[in-house]
């Protein structure tokens, strides 16, 4: 059904899409909701999927304007440390079903589909208000990741088509052979070949031609194009810092002036006693990856990737 009414049924994908998420985003946050959104219709064997990938700010200017409120993050455990956290996306799951299925059956009562079987139709529609819908949400790839990084990210399914020309592996007797990932469970992020007809090749391919000036990139909320530059703007006069940043080595309670040695003045005090504090050294803790991948990383280290180098090849 949606191959043949693919401009109405993709047009309400992103609107469930952001329905969904503008509804979650005001429940949970106190920011102003924004998004860009790009639609994509393939899988990795060139089959019908049409979804929505979404790029969703965590933090942003508070709704009155006043402040700039900091990222959600997961509580964390001794085993796993907090990560940003967006809202539940079981829940959002469930409101952006609901919002597609409610506006199928909203088309089809204004008899704007195209249909074959009224009742197939039905009985699909029943099935799938039962289901569970995915909805994957996930933080940007390292904590210190740059928004360029993140819009590379997303750049990727706005240009080239449905299979890049290095997936392509020959053409012979007529057959296209491919790769792509496993479908078996066991093999999981392993890539196969693939054979499809040359015929049934091009028609996988030409499924993903969109209708004649159908837009797959779209702008919602506070990065709308009538909200944009007064949300930016917004954004970097709140982070603009209000006085200059402190040393994090010197502690801020000190005695008061008329107390203070004058060749102790501008010296931290203890917190308990008020005496003066004098910094004689300090040792920072490298991270792990200045440990294993830095100048001065142990050699086994190099022994370790040559083994998993060679396993890959």
């Amino acid at each position: 059904m949606i191959l043949g009414n693919r401009e109405l049924l993709y047009k309400l994908l992103f609107q469930s899409a952001w329905g969904s998420l503008q509804q979650a985003l005001l429940e949970e946050h106190e920011i102003e909701p924004a998004a860009a959104t790009v639609l994509h219709t393939w899988n990795q064997r060139l089959g019908h999927h049409p979804h929505i990938h979404a790029l969703i700010p965590g933090c942003g200017p508070s709704r009155d304007g006043t402040k700039f409120v900091p990222c959600k993050m997961t509580k964390g455990t001794i085993a796993e440390p907090p990560k940003p956290f967006l809202v539940d996306n079981k829940r959002l799951g469930h409101r952006f079903r609901n919002l597609y299925l409610d506006g199928i059956e909203r088309l089809v009562k204004k008899g704007q589909l195209q249909i074959v079987d009224q009742q197939e139709l039905e009985a699909t529609l029943d099935k799938l208000k039962l289901q569970d819908w995915v909805v994957f949400i996930e933080p940007p790839p390292r904590p210190d990741c740059q928004a360029d990084h993140v819009l590379k990210y997303l750049a990727r399914y706005m240009t080239g088509g449905p299979i890049a020309n290095s997936r392509i592996e020959s053409e012979k007797d007529g057959y296209i052979y491919f790769w792509a990932r496993s479908e078996d469970k066991k093999k999981k992020g392993e890539q196969e070949l693939v054979r499809r007809t040359a015929v049934e090749f091009v028609r996988s391919w030409t499924l993903h031609i969109l209708p004649k000036g159908f837009t797959r990139s779209r702008f919602y909320g506070a990065w709308s194009n009538k909200k944009r530059t007064a949300y930016t703007d917004l954004c970097n006069q709140l982070l603009e810092p209000s006085e200059p940043p402190t040393d994090p080595t010197q502690p801020t309670h000190q005695l008061p002036a008329e107390q203070q040695d004058p060749e102790q003045k501008g010296l931290p005090c203890c917190p308990k006693c008020q005496v003066p504090m004098k910094l004689v050294d300090q040792t920072f803790r490298p991270s792990w990856r200045d440990l294993f991948y830095g100048p001065d990383h142990p050699e086994w280290m190099e022994w370790v990737h040559e083994v998993h180098r060679e396993a890959d090849h």
